[in-house]
């Protein structure tokens, strides 16, 4: 099942607590796919070749694909933790990384839980959240006369104007959430029942 919206993040970010000596470095991106998360770890790991643990969580939108690992710490200290972090922010699409360099001194099954869940927190208190909803595009030719009325009913109705061509006729693209599409209907009376409106597959966007 598809769900009309969810919340992900604009673009990378990251941020570095201490723990006892402990440098547990957070980086967070975007990723729509398996491939896409590996390749983030990856990057990650080799920007940090001297770190021993690159401990990972990714919770990823599409097809509700859900995977951390421990990267050497004790079971379910580190990943686990990670993991929790992005669901309690309600995240879908993004992975976290964190890179542990160590001080030195261990620091206990709790204090390893209470570490991987900081970093990864700020991590996400340093994102830039967005929200993906599905949406259609609906498109039209809209006579002169008709323009100003068009727009004022698409912004009464929550629509974007998303492109707008003037010529000899205005051809207008919205895009409006995919539940919304009752807009059609409105448009159709406004231009007197004018066959030449077009309604897109739904596609995830941001919204």
């Amino acid at each position: 099942m598809i769900l009309d919206s969810y919340t992900t993040i604009q673009k990378e970010a990251s941020a570095e607590i201490s723990e006892k000596k402990s440098r547990f470095i957070a980086a967070i991106a975007p990723a729509t796919t398996e491939d896409e998360a590996l390749a983030f770890l990856e990057s990650v790991r080799l920007q940090h070749r001297m770190a021993k643990h690159h401990v990972f969580a990714y919770v990823l939108h599409a097809g509700a694909r859900v995977r951390y690992s421990d990267d050497g710490e004790p079971s379910k200290t580190a990943g686990l933790p990670v993991l929790e972090a992005i669901n309690h922010a309600d995240l879908s699409d993004v992975i976290i990384v964190v890179t542990r360099y160590f001080g030195g001194t261990l620091l206990g099954t709790g204090g390893l839980v209470r570490a991987y869940t900081q970093a990864a927190q700020a991590a996400i208190a340093c994102a830039e959240m967005v929200r993906m909803s599905l949406c259609v595009d609906i498109e039209a030719a809209i006579p002169y006369a008709d323009y100003e009325q068009v727009v004022h009913l698409a912004k009464l109705n929550n629509a974007k104007v998303a492109h707008t061509d003037f010529s000899d006729i205005v051809h207008l693209r919205l895009q409006i959430l995919a539940q919304d599409t009752g807009l059609v209907d409105k448009l159709t009376e406004v231009l007197r029942g004018s066959k030449d409106i077009r309604v897109s597959e739904p596609y995830t966007a941001v919204f």
